[in-house]
């Protein structure tokens, strides 16, 4: 049997490692603090745009987000968000706008966080993952859910106000469950959604419904996407996923049963795999793997062993 013990510590999941980077909440309401540390000579920004920032290679290999001086900016007033500090006390910001700068040297590309976060280091890869997911909630949140004027951005792009009305806005994040679900025989439950391509199968995830507590949501979620009745269910770790707005929560559920009915309408096949039955499947081409930065990813990994294959991007 499977003892499941998780350090995130000593192995964090992609997205989740220490950023170094202090948010620094307690500035965001001071206008005067953050038109200082936008001057700043030290400080570094960034563009976003629908999801996607510039990256680019080093001299030594490694890939960075293409930040310049805040001087260098291109200019926008409205969409200035602050990301927080560094140890060295410099200020990042990320600036939203409709397109990605062009670059001289035509040496980066743009990149979203299914390939950036797999690249970038824990410091680049958490800025961008604050950025993009401020972006979203930013972009389609700009009228009031109360009376329907329009908001205006405040607290440095992590609230937006209603001028008519007064409410305050705050971003959006929707707690979802994802489950590797074992049996007795120690094998996992992998599923593939109906929307995904042949051979490509994954962890089993939903949102968590009002009033319904995240264990509860696991067993909810399993017996309505396989027919499956789940009894111990063990928290792992958490991921960011602003896909547009999601707060991924990992868990270790064991299933009372092994006969799968699949819904049809998530999940369009679900099937057990010990592992040397996975092994092959991922050999033969069978079965894709998810992407590395997934957090399905490591939770397979920690029952299967071993790193799972890598997948490219296309």
């Amino acid at each position: 049997m499977t003892t499941w013990t998780d350090h995130t510590a000593e192995h964090p999941i992609s997205l989740t490692a220490p950023s170094g980077i202090d948010r620094a909440a307690h500035h965001r309401l001071d206008e005067a603090w953050l038109a200082a540390a936008w001057s700043h000579p030290s400080t570094r920004c960034f563009v976003v745009s629908g999801g996607q920032v510039l990256i680019d290679e080093t001299p030594d290999g490694r890939t960075e987000l293409v930040m310049t001086p805040s001087f260098e900016a291109p200019l926008t007033e409205a969409h200035r968000y602050f990301l927080g500090t560094d140890e060295d006390g410099v200020s990042y910001f990320a600036l939203q706008k409709d397109s990605l700068p062009g670059r001289m040297d035509q040496s980066a590309r743009p990149a979203g966080l299914r390939e950036a976060g797999l690249l970038l280091s824990p410091r680049d890869a958490g800025l961008m993952v604050h950025a993009v997911g401020l972006e979203n909630w930013q972009r389609t949140h700009r009228f009031c859910s109360r009376c329907g004027e329009r908001t205006v951005i405040a607290a440095a792009g992590h609230i937006r106000r209603c001028p008519a009305c007064g409410a305050e806005h705050y971003p959006r994040t929707d707690p979802a469950v994802i489950m590797a679900v074992t049996d007795e025989s120690d094998r996992i439950l992998l599923g593939r959604q109906v929307h995904w391509p042949e051979g490509r199968f994954s962890t089993l995830a939903g949102f968590v419904e009002p009033g319904e507590s995240i264990e509860q949501s696991v067993r909810r979620e399993v017996y309505e996407e396989a027919g499956l009745t789940v009894g111990r269910v063990e928290y792992i770790a958490s991921q960011p996923w602003p896909f547009p707005s999601s707060l991924m929560l990992g868990f270790l559920a064991r299933a009372t049963s092994t006969d799968i009915t699949v819904d049809g309408d998530e999940i369009h096949e679900a099937r057990w795999f010990s592992r040397d039955e996975l092994t092959a499947a991922f050999e033969s081409g069978e079965v894709l793997p998810p992407y590395g930065i997934s957090i399905a990813a490591r939770l397979i990994e920690m029952w299967y062993g071993r790193p799972l294959p890598t997948r490219g991007f296309v």
